[in-house]
C-alpha cells in the first residue's frame, strides 16, 4: 500500500492544494518499507488527486483541505485523514498503530481575499482562520 502526507521540513504541510511536496511511504506488512519526497511540480489543487492516484496512493494524511480537493480523493479511492498537524514520520507510525488522531470533518473554504474558514479543532491553514 502507498500512503502519502503532505510535506515541508519534515513536518505535515498545512495546506493540501498549496503543498509543493509529497511525501511517499510505501508499506508492507504494517511497516514502512521504503519512502520518498516527490515534488508535485506545482499542480494545484485540481491536479494533485490525479497526481496522488497516477502513483497508486490509496491513504492521504494531510492538514487542512477543500471540499472540492475531498471529493477528487474520494472518486480517486484516497482515503483522507485530515486535519493533522506536526511531524510526517511520526503521524504515519500513529496511522499504522491506529493511533493517529485526526479530524474526519476537516475543511478549508476559501473566500475572497485569501481568508480561510477552516473547521478544525487547532488547524491554522498557514494562519489565516477564523474559527
Amino acid at each position: 500500500m502507498k500512503l502519502v502526507v503532505t510535506y515541508e521540513n519534515g513536518q505535515i504541510f498545512q495546506h493540501f492544494g498549496h503543498t509543493e511536496q509529497f511525501k511517499i511511504y510505501d508499506i508492507e506488512d504494517g511497516s514502512v518499507v521504503s519512502a520518498q519526497v516527490v515534488h508535485t511540480m506545482g499542480q494545484g489543487h485540481g491536479m494533485l488527486a490525479g497526481f496522488l492516484a497516477g502513483r497508486g496512493v490509496k491513504v492521504l494524511i494531510c492538514g487542512g483541505i477543500g471540499g472540492g480537493a475531498q471529493a477528487a480523493l474520494a472518486e480517486a479511492g484516497i482515503q483522507l485523514y485530515g486535519g493533522v498537524s506536526g511531524d510526517a514520520d511520526e503521524a504515519v507510525t500513529a496511522f499504522l498503530a491506529g493511533t493517529l488522531a485526526y479530524q474526519p470533518d476537516v475543511m478549508c473554504n476559501h473566500h475572497g481575499g485569501g481568508v480561510h474558514h477552516c473547521h478544525t479543532e487547532g488547524h491554522t491553514c498557514g494562519g489565516k482562520c477564523h474559527e
